[in-house]
């Protein structure tokens, strides 16, 4: 290939990209913030606090409006996130600034509120996401159904661990660590953060149960943009047809339980990830940017309607979380800042906040720097067939 003709091909998947790629993501990230912006607006109404603005994105304003409290809505050009500003605060991130006589008497000032009530409006943001998680959840349990399939074992790997531990090709796998288990996911999810863990597993084999320990692997697999994802596997294979698969539409108390399992599932699998990745059992090299995130709400918006739902309710949590970090400038950040005014009986310092709110912001920049490098790692490996 000359390197004209490579150079034509790059060209080509770029134009794509705003179409396949980033109209989707902008949609996905919109809704995301919206609803976990509102959740901080919502309850900050309800506890009598003044709001400047609310916006979704940074920079400069594209469109807006002002309703009847004066509180200015608008969109941005960087939609990238949003806040919602109080009167009163210095800066986006809800850093308090220096208040007026006037303000400083003013009971529906966030910065006077007890703290219960700014905590219960720093808490709303990211619990606001776990619950659009579990309505989106719901919603495709509801009407589109649960998929099922018999986990019935068709192929065991060589040199695997189901094969250690004695798993054959026509077992039946019923339950995992005392979970039953109704589909090849729910054995795919029972593993997959349990690499090297040994787990008790019941098996139907020819109508007999057995008990068996399977250890499962730590495998590295390549997600389509080149990166690695360290999961366990047991080293088995259902290749469930389309006429084994049944989709059951669940009754709505049905859908909604599975729809908070789904994503408590999220929730426990990412944080199990989070502490590998601070033992040094995990690779930073698995987060991903805007890239990564924008290619995967293409992906599942080519998919479907319900694909793409469950991307933005599996985003929607991973924002939660990411919010609920200690870390200064993130929600988290102020719960910390809260417990230790209430211990103490004061805030800290303006000195103190503010250093903890450069290093907070440092620590933001370095993760998205980190996510910017690893995507463009990915892009460089697909580009390069590397």
């Amino acid at each position: 290939m000359t390197p004209t003709a490579g150079l034509t091909v790059d060209l080509n998947s770029i134009l794509q990209i705003p179409v396949i790629y980033v109209l989707p993501f902008i949609l996905a990230i919109t809704i995301i913030v919206f609803v976990h912006e509102y959740g901080h607006y919502k309850v900050a109404r309800w506890c009598g606090v003044k709001i400047d603005a609310f916006s979704i994105g940074f920079g400069r304003e594209i469109f807006g409006w002002h309703d009847k409290h004066g509180t200015r809505w608008k969109y941005c050009w960087l939609p990238f996130g949003g806040y919602v500003r109080f009167t009163g605060d210095a800066n986006a991130a809800s850093q308090p600034s220096e208040l007026s006589e006037e303000f400083r008497s003013d009971p529906n000032i966030f910065h006077n509120k007890p703290i219960w009530q700014k905590a219960a409006v720093v808490a709303a943001g990211p619990i606001a996401n776990f619950i659009l998680a579990i309505l989106f959840f719901s919603l495709a349990f509801l009407f589109v159904g649960m998929p099922y399939a018999d986990p019935k074992v068709r192929e065991v790997r060589p040199n695997s661990a189901a094969a250690a531990a004695g798993i054959l090709p026509g077992d039946l796998i019923l339950k995992i660590q005392g979970r039953e288990m109704k589909s090849p996911q729910t054995v795919t999810e029972a593993v997959f953060m349990r690499g090297g863990e040994p787990l008790v597993v019941v098996i139907n084999r020819n109508g007999s149960l057995q008990e068996l320990t399977v250890t499962p692997t730590v495998e590295e697999e390549k997600d389509s943009f080149g990166g690695t994802v360290k999961v366990g596997r047991l080293g088995v294979v259902f290749r469930a047809s389309g006429k084994e698969i049944r989709y059951e539409r669940l009754w709505p108390h049905q859908a909604l339980a599975e729809g908070t399992r789904r994503t408590w599932f999220i929730i426990s699998t990412t944080g199990k990830y989070i502490g590998k990745l601070f033992t040094g059992n995990e690779s930073v090299k698995q987060i991903g940017g805007p890239i990564a995130m924008a290619k995967g709400a293409g992906d599942m918006a080519s998919s479907g309607f319900f694909a793409f739902v469950g991307f933005i309710a599996l985003l929607s949590v991973s924002i939660g979380l990411i919010n609920l970090f200690p870390v200064p400038m993130l929600d988290g950040g102020h719960l910390v800042f809260y417990a230790i005014e209430a211990l103490r009986g004061k805030p800290l310092g303006p000195n103190a906040q503010d250093w903890a709110f450069r290093i907070g912001f440092s620590f933001v920049i370095m993760l998205m720097l980190l996510g910017f490098y690893n995507d463009i790692g990915r892009v460089v490996s697909v580009v390069t067939g590397g």
